[in-house]
C-alpha cells in the first residue's frame, strides 16, 4: 500500500512538473537534457543559434535561475575553446558566446578568443564588392551568412560599444541584399556565385548558379529569409534608437516582411518551404521559417517599426500554429517537428524534396527566442 502511495505521489509531482513548465522552459529542458546538453556542444551554426537562445533565457529569468544558463554557455565554450574560429561565417556564428561570456564573466580568456575570431573573420574570402563568402573554397554569397555573422557583431557590440562592429553587419547586410533581394517581393533568394566556379560541395546541387544570368538562385527559400528577418531583428534589438544605423535596419526590416502576412497559411498559421508557391502540391509547411518570420515580426511591432494592427495577428497565428501543429511532446520535453533538414541550393524541385525532422538545434533556438519575445509582446 505504501509503495503504491509513494508511486502515486510521485506520478502527482511530475504531473505538476509538466503542468506548471511554461511551453519555453518544456523547450529549453528537452535542449539541455536531451538534445544537446553543454558537454556535447560543437562549434558550428545549427549549435550557435541554440546557444543564442540560451543566452536569451539568461536574460529573460530572475536572477536565481540565470546560473543555469551561465553554466551552460561556459560548459559549451570552455569545451570548444581550442578549436573555436572565425575562418568562415558559420564558424564566427558560435564566437557570440565567447563574447557574451567577455562581457559577463570579465574573464580574460573569452575577451582574446572573440578578439582572435574577429581577426580570423577579416581574412576570409570576399566579393569583389567586399561580401564575406559564405564558403572558404569558393566565393559565394548565401542569405545565411547575414544571421551567423549578425549574432557575433551584435555580442561584440555589447561588449565592446564600439560602433565598428554594428557598421560590418550593415555593411554585409546591404552588399547581400544587392545581389540577392528581389524588388517585387521583398525577399531574398538563396545564393549568388561570385567566382564563375560551379563548385562541389556534395550539399548544394551541382550547377545552382546556371539558373539565371547573374548567377544566382531563383528560389526564395523560407529559413533563408528567417536567417535575415532575425539578424535585422536582432539589431533592432541592440542599436541605439539614436544611431543611424537604427533607422537603417528597422527600413530593411519593413521591406523584407511587407509581403508575408499574405504569404502566411490561413488554417495553420505556417510559412511554406518556398513562401511563394502555397498552392503547388509538392510544397510543404515548414516550422524554422515560421518561427523566424513571426520572432522578427514581434520585434518589429514592440519598437513600433511594424503596424500592430496588421502585425499582431500574423504572429499569434504563426505562435498558435506552432504550438498545435508543429510542436510534439513526450513528458516534460516540448521539441519542433516539420523542420526542413540543412539545406544548400539548388533549384525548386531541390527545396521541395528535403526531408523534415524533429527537434533540430536551429528550430529548437527559434522556437525558444520567439516565444520569450512573444510574451514581451503579450504583458
Amino acid at each position: 500500500m505504501m509503495k503504491r502511495l509513494t508511486i502515486i505521489f510521485v506520478f502527482l509531482l511530475l504531473f505538476q512538473v509538466v503542468k506548471t513548465q511554461s511551453y519555453s522552459d518544456s523547450l529549453d529542458v528537452f535542449a539541455r537534457e536531451v538534445f544537446m546538453p553543454a558537454e556535447k556542444y560543437k562549434w558550428d551554426w545549427g549549435q550557435a543559434t541554440m546557444l543564442n537562445a540560451m543566452v536569451h533565457l539568461y536574460y529573460s529569468k530572475p536572477d536565481s535561475l540565470k546560473p543555469t544558463y551561465l553554466n551552460y554557455i561556459k560548459t559549451a565554450m570552455d569545451n570548444t575553446l581550442i578549436v573555436a574560429n572565425g575562418l568562415h561565417p558559420n564558424a564566427v556564428a558560435s564566437g557570440h558566446g565567447m563574447a557574451f561570456l567577455a562581457r559577463v564573466t570579465k574573464e580574460d580568456k573569452y575577451l582574446k578568443k572573440s578578439e582572435q575570431i574577429f581577426d580570423d573573420y577579416l581574412k576570409t574570402p570576399r566579393t569583389k564588392q567586399g561580401g564575406v563568402s559564405h564558403r572558404t573554397e569558393t566565393v559565394e554569397l548565401w542569405d545565411d551568412t547575414i544571421y551567423m555573422l549578425g549574432m557575433f557583431m551584435l555580442e561584440m557590440y555589447r561588449l565592446t560599444g564600439d560602433e565598428k562592429y554594428i557598421k560590418e553587419l550593415y555593411s554585409q547586410l546591404m552588399i547581400h541584399k544587392e545581389k540577392l533581394a528581389d524588388p517585387k517581393w521583398g525577399l531574398w533568394v538563396h545564393g549568388y556565385d561570385d567566382d564563375n566556379i560551379d563548385y562541389n560541395d556534395r550539399c548544394c546541387q551541382f550547377g545552382w548558379a546556371n539558373q539565371s544570368p547573374e548567377r544566382k538562385s531563383i528560389e526564395f527559400w523560407g529559413r533563408g529569409n528567417g536567417w535575415v528577418v532575425m539578424a535585422i531583428a536582432d539589431a533592432l534589438n541592440t542599436v541605439p534608437q539614436k544611431s543611424p544605423y537604427y533607422k537603417a535596419f528597422a527600413k530593411e526590416l519593413k521591406i523584407i516582411t511587407k509581403n508575408l502576412p499574405k504569404l502566411q497559411d490561413p488554417q495553420t498559421g505556417l510559412w511554406y518551404q518556398l513562401p511563394i508557391y502555397s498552392d503547388n502540391a509538392s510544397n510543404f509547411l515548414e516550422s524554422s521559417c515560421t518561427a523566424m518570420f513571426a520572432y522578427g515580426m514581434a520585434i518589429g511591432v514592440r519598437h513600433k517599426v511594424l503596424n500592430r494592427k496588421e502585425f499582431l495577428p500574423v504572429i499569434e497565428m504563426a505562435y498558435s500554429g506552432l504550438r498545435t501543429h508543429a510542436t510534439k511532446r513526450d513528458g516534460k520535453y516540448a521539441f519542433p517537428s516539420k523542420v526542413c533538414e540543412g539545406t544548400c541550393i539548388g533549384n525548386r524541385d531541390y527545396y521541395f524534396k528535403r526531408k523534415t525532422l524533429d527537434g533540430v538545434n536551429y528550430a529548437i533556438g527559434s522556437y525558444i527566442v520567439l516565444d520569450i519575445e512573444y510574451n514581451k509582446l503579450k504583458r
